[in-house]
């Protein structure tokens, strides 16, 4: 199965670190970040396990909870934690996934057999709280990630849901933004952007971020 933006992600059941998850129900209204792992006790996703734990405050103040997946059970991961909380000086705070059967890994398809066989690839999903998928990033086995764009981008989705806007290259919180293109009645310009806007081009508006 191969999900796309926009799609319901599947619903599952499987052990975790923190006992039996019924996904959704974890989830609840909630936005997720899930994202995978080739195996335990490797070196790469060790250090990304620990940066996300000690992100937990960013996660929390955007209603975003973190889960994690590897192929191996329970009690391997049990061990794995000790490790990465030893030597990534963090206590784990946020559930990882047990995927021997590789249920979740087929129904997300999280295994690409070109690349690792039949491990799981590290890719991150991006859930929002009506269960859509709003992003997916892969990368390769030997690059970890950057969790710092992730939240950037729930930043991003979490203000364009709300605001007729789209954020632009490299933007950040805080940053000017584009009006969407469909918006060209003055009247409607001037209640939903009252702080104005800098007309670059017909097509390309800018706009102080509506909710700073």
């Amino acid at each position: 199965m191969s999900l796309r933006l926009g799609d319901t992600v599947p619903n599952f059941t499987q052990a975790s670190s923190e006992g039996e998850i019924n996904f959704y129900d974890w989830a609840g209204d909630s936005w997720v970040v899930l994202f995978s792992h080739p195996k335990d006790y490797t070196p790469v996703c060790t250090t990304e396990l620990g940066a996300v734990a000690r992100l937990k405050s960013e996660f929390d103040k955007r209603g975003v909870k973190t889960i994690a997946l590897s192929v191996d059970d329970v009690d391997s991961h049990m061990g794995w934690i000790k490790d990465i909380e030893e030597t990534q000086k963090v206590t784990l705070n946020y559930p990882i996934l047990a995927d021997g059967d590789r249920k979740v890994s087929d129904i997300y398809d999280m295994i690409h057999p070109n690349s690792l066989n039949n491990l799981t690839i590290r890719t991150v999903f991006v859930i929002d709280p009506e269960k859509k998928l709003r992003l997916s990033i892969t990368y390769p086995a030997s690059t970890g990630r950057n969790f710092g764009e992730i939240l950037r981008v729930i930043d991003s989705l979490q203000l364009t849901d709300k605001y007729s806007v789209a954020t632009p290259v490299d933007w950040k919180d805080g940053d000017d933004c584009v009006i969407v293109p469909s918006i060209t009645d003055p009247k409607e310009l001037a209640e939903k952007f009252p702080k104005g806007y800098t007309p670059v081009k017909p097509y390309l508006r800018m706009t102080p971020q509506p909710n700073k």
